[in-house]
């Protein structure tokens, strides 16, 4: 293995800076300080582009964020509007009421409400449980009652005093009914 001089070594460390032996270190420094800047110029110019980019996501969350706040508080608004001319034939109803019309037609009138009203629920997905005469259901029915009932197998919805309703899968509301009791003379 050779050994190489001190002046060799420098002469090295010279070339590999990019100039011979003898020039000056200026340029060296020169040319590394302009690499130097231009990679903070980078860096700056990226970290302006890297802030304005959290400014702007911050500014779209608090968009969806203020615009799902709008939705949730006026969700109810198609509703609103599909159950507000049912009110105003309700009104007409009982304004006709008051001035001793016709109970056949104030019955029918009263009748033609009750469908809007079945008919604006269904469009909105709000549809009746089916109870009567029905197996009771602890899930869809709310049993106030078991009454005899000769003939209907046990906890059989005989009879229903409140309609329930269901939107999609979920109960909106359980059906209250009154159940069969089990026959005591089978016993």
């Amino acid at each position: 293995m050779s050994q190489v001089s001190e002046p060799e070594k420098r002469s090295d460390d010279a070339d590999r800076e990019g100039g011979p032996a003898g020039s000056p270190a200026g340029e060296t420094v020169s040319a590394v300080e302009d690499q130097l800047q231009a990679a903070l110029s980078e860096r700056d110019a990226l970290m302006q582009k890297w802030l304005l980019a959290v400014a702007d996501f911050d500014n779209y969350r608090r968009r969806v964020q203020k615009e799902a706040e709008q939705e949730r508080r006026y969700a109810a608004l198609p509703l609103a509007r599909d159950l507000l001319p049912i009110l105003d034939n309700l009104h007409r109803a009982l304004e006709a009421a008051r001035n001793g019309g016709d109970v056949n037609q104030l019955v029918q009138g009263v009748q033609m409400v009750s469908k809007q009203f079945d008919d604006v629920l269904a469009k909105h997905a709000v549809v009746p449980i089916a109870a009567l005469d029905q197996p009771f259901d602890p899930n869809l029915h709310q049993a106030i009652q078991q009454v005899p009932a000769p003939g209907k197998p046990p906890l059989t919805v005989v009879a229903e005093c409140e309609r329930g309703y269901r939107m999609h899968e979920r109960v909106v509301r359980p059906s209250t009914v009154i159940v069969s009791a089990p026959d005591e003379s089978a016993s």
